[in-house]
Protein backbone atom coordinates (compact mmCIF):
# COMPACT_ATOMS: atom_id res chain seq x y z
CA UNK A 1 0.00 0.00 0.00
CA UNK A 2 2.73 2.82 0.59
CA UNK A 3 3.57 2.13 -3.13
CA UNK A 4 -0.24 3.43 -4.03
CA UNK A 5 0.21 6.13 -1.94
CA UNK A 6 3.77 7.66 -3.30
CA UNK A 7 2.28 7.10 -6.42
CA UNK A 8 -0.70 8.90 -6.04
CA UNK A 9 1.17 11.60 -4.34
CA UNK A 10 3.72 12.05 -7.25
CA UNK A 11 0.85 12.24 -9.38
CA UNK A 12 -0.57 15.02 -7.60
CA UNK A 13 2.82 16.55 -7.30
CA UNK A 14 3.28 16.90 -11.13
CA UNK A 15 0.05 18.37 -11.99
CA UNK A 16 0.80 21.09 -9.69
CA UNK A 17 3.67 21.59 -11.02
CA UNK A 18 2.58 21.46 -14.56
CA UNK A 19 0.07 23.89 -13.60
CA UNK A 20 2.68 26.47 -12.16
CA UNK A 21 4.55 25.97 -15.49
CA UNK A 22 2.01 26.99 -17.74
CA UNK A 23 2.03 29.96 -15.50
CA UNK A 24 5.49 30.49 -14.94
CA UNK A 25 7.66 28.52 -18.11
CA UNK A 26 11.02 27.43 -16.94
CA UNK A 27 12.49 28.48 -20.24
CA UNK A 28 11.62 32.02 -19.50
CA UNK A 29 13.08 31.43 -15.86
CA UNK A 30 16.16 29.78 -16.87
CA UNK A 31 16.74 32.13 -19.91
CA UNK A 32 16.23 35.30 -17.83
CA UNK A 33 18.46 34.09 -15.52
CA UNK A 34 21.73 33.53 -17.96
CA UNK A 35 21.40 29.66 -18.90
CA UNK A 36 23.16 29.45 -22.84
CA UNK A 37 24.31 26.91 -25.46
CA UNK A 38 26.70 25.07 -24.61
CA UNK A 39 26.55 24.95 -20.97
CA UNK A 40 26.93 22.11 -18.62
CA UNK A 41 23.54 21.74 -16.18
CA UNK A 42 22.34 19.86 -13.00
CA UNK A 43 18.59 19.83 -12.01
CA UNK A 44 18.99 19.17 -8.35
CA UNK A 45 15.76 17.55 -7.17
CA UNK A 46 14.37 17.67 -11.08
CA UNK A 47 10.84 15.99 -9.82
CA UNK A 48 9.14 15.34 -13.09
CA UNK A 49 11.68 17.24 -15.73
CA UNK A 50 10.02 20.38 -16.62
CA UNK A 51 13.28 22.64 -15.68
CA UNK A 52 15.50 19.60 -17.06
CA UNK A 53 13.50 19.76 -20.78
CA UNK A 54 13.42 23.37 -20.93
CA UNK A 55 17.28 23.66 -20.00
CA UNK A 56 18.09 20.97 -22.77
CA UNK A 57 16.40 22.82 -25.48
CA UNK A 58 18.21 26.07 -24.17
CA UNK A 59 21.77 24.31 -23.82
CA UNK A 60 21.55 22.61 -26.99
CA UNK A 61 23.45 19.49 -28.26
CA UNK A 62 26.53 21.13 -27.47
CA UNK A 63 25.70 21.30 -23.43
CA UNK A 64 24.45 18.73 -21.35
CA UNK A 65 21.49 18.48 -18.51
CA UNK A 66 21.98 15.97 -15.55
CA UNK A 67 18.28 15.60 -13.66
CA UNK A 68 19.42 14.32 -10.25
CA UNK A 69 16.36 13.11 -8.10
CA UNK A 70 15.57 10.90 -5.06
CA UNK A 71 12.64 9.81 -6.01
CA UNK A 72 12.50 6.59 -8.51
CA UNK A 73 9.04 8.19 -10.30
CA UNK A 74 10.72 11.39 -11.32
CA UNK A 75 13.60 9.41 -12.83
CA UNK A 76 11.93 7.28 -14.29
CA UNK A 77 9.10 10.34 -15.89
CA UNK A 78 12.08 12.27 -17.12
CA UNK A 79 13.83 9.07 -19.03
CA UNK A 80 10.18 8.86 -20.28
CA UNK A 81 9.47 12.11 -21.64
CA UNK A 82 13.33 12.73 -22.54
CA UNK A 83 12.84 9.57 -25.13
CA UNK A 84 9.64 10.86 -26.28
CA UNK A 85 10.85 14.37 -27.27
CA UNK A 86 14.61 12.76 -28.89
CA UNK A 87 16.85 14.50 -26.51
CA UNK A 88 20.21 13.35 -26.29
CA UNK A 89 21.68 15.75 -24.08
CA UNK A 90 19.81 14.51 -20.73
CA UNK A 91 20.99 12.18 -18.54
CA UNK A 92 19.57 10.92 -15.13
CA UNK A 93 21.18 10.68 -11.64
CA UNK A 94 18.84 8.75 -8.73
CA UNK A 95 20.99 9.81 -5.77
CA UNK A 96 19.75 12.24 -2.58
CA UNK A 97 22.91 14.24 -2.01
CA UNK A 98 25.72 12.57 -4.13
CA UNK A 99 25.89 13.75 -8.10
CA UNK A 100 28.77 11.94 -9.03
CA UNK A 101 30.24 14.83 -11.24
CA UNK A 102 33.86 16.15 -11.07
CA UNK A 103 34.85 18.73 -9.36
CA UNK A 104 34.15 22.61 -10.97
CA UNK A 105 32.29 20.85 -14.25
CA UNK A 106 28.82 22.28 -14.14
CA UNK A 107 28.10 26.28 -15.70
CA UNK A 108 24.35 26.16 -13.94
CA UNK A 109 22.93 24.74 -10.92
CA UNK A 110 19.23 24.64 -10.79
CA UNK A 111 17.86 24.04 -6.97
CA UNK A 112 14.35 24.78 -7.38
CA UNK A 113 11.83 24.21 -4.63
CA UNK A 114 13.67 21.29 -3.15
CA UNK A 115 15.99 22.94 -0.17
CA UNK A 116 12.98 22.77 2.45
CA UNK A 117 12.61 19.47 1.97
CA UNK A 118 16.44 18.22 2.26
CA UNK A 119 17.29 16.31 5.52
CA UNK A 120 20.75 18.29 5.34
CA UNK A 121 20.82 21.45 2.98
CA UNK A 122 24.44 21.90 3.87
CA UNK A 123 25.33 18.62 2.76
CA UNK A 124 24.20 19.79 -0.25
CA UNK A 125 25.46 22.97 -0.72
CA UNK A 126 28.74 21.86 -0.45
CA UNK A 127 28.11 19.12 -3.30
CA UNK A 128 26.56 21.76 -5.35
CA UNK A 129 29.57 24.08 -4.64
CA UNK A 130 32.04 21.56 -5.49
CA UNK A 131 30.73 20.78 -8.85
CA UNK A 132 30.29 24.57 -9.82
CA UNK A 133 32.33 26.28 -11.45
CA UNK A 134 33.81 29.19 -10.64
CA UNK A 135 32.07 32.17 -12.77
CA UNK A 136 29.10 29.58 -12.48
CA UNK A 137 25.20 30.30 -11.74
CA UNK A 138 23.12 28.51 -8.88
CA UNK A 139 19.58 29.49 -9.38
CA UNK A 140 17.84 29.28 -6.64
CA UNK A 141 13.34 29.55 -5.93
CA UNK A 142 11.68 28.16 -3.13
CA UNK A 143 8.58 29.12 -2.43
CA UNK A 144 8.43 27.75 0.90
CA UNK A 145 11.13 29.81 2.32
CA UNK A 146 10.85 33.44 3.15
CA UNK A 147 13.59 36.05 1.09
CA UNK A 148 15.34 36.60 4.16
CA UNK A 149 16.13 32.31 4.68
CA UNK A 150 16.93 31.86 1.30
CA UNK A 151 19.34 34.89 1.84
CA UNK A 152 20.58 32.96 5.10
CA UNK A 153 20.62 29.78 4.37
CA UNK A 154 22.46 30.06 0.77
CA UNK A 155 25.35 32.84 2.07
CA UNK A 156 26.05 31.92 5.70
CA UNK A 157 28.42 29.36 5.01
CA UNK A 158 30.49 31.23 2.64
CA UNK A 159 29.75 28.85 -0.41
CA UNK A 160 27.86 31.25 -2.41
CA UNK A 161 26.98 34.95 -2.71
CA UNK A 162 24.50 36.52 -3.75
CA UNK A 163 24.40 37.86 -7.20
CA UNK A 164 20.76 39.28 -7.91
CA UNK A 165 17.26 39.05 -8.75
CA UNK A 166 15.92 36.86 -11.14
CA UNK A 167 12.52 36.24 -13.09
CA UNK A 168 10.93 34.18 -10.09
CA UNK A 169 14.68 33.12 -8.47
CA UNK A 170 17.04 34.53 -6.87
CA UNK A 171 20.80 33.96 -9.03
CA UNK A 172 24.02 33.54 -6.61
CA UNK A 173 27.63 33.12 -7.21
CA UNK A 174 30.06 30.99 -6.23
CA UNK A 175 32.18 32.03 -3.47
CA UNK A 176 36.09 31.19 -4.82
Amino acid sequence: MPEVKANSHFRLMSLTLWLRDVFFPPMKKLQKAGLKPGDQVLDFGCGPGSFSLAAAHIVGQTGKVHALDIHPLSVQRVKRRTDKKGLQNIDTISSDRATGLTDQSVDFVILNDVLHEVDDPDVVLTELHRILKPEGILFFSDHHLSEKDILTKLTQKGLFRYSRKGYRAHLFSKSL
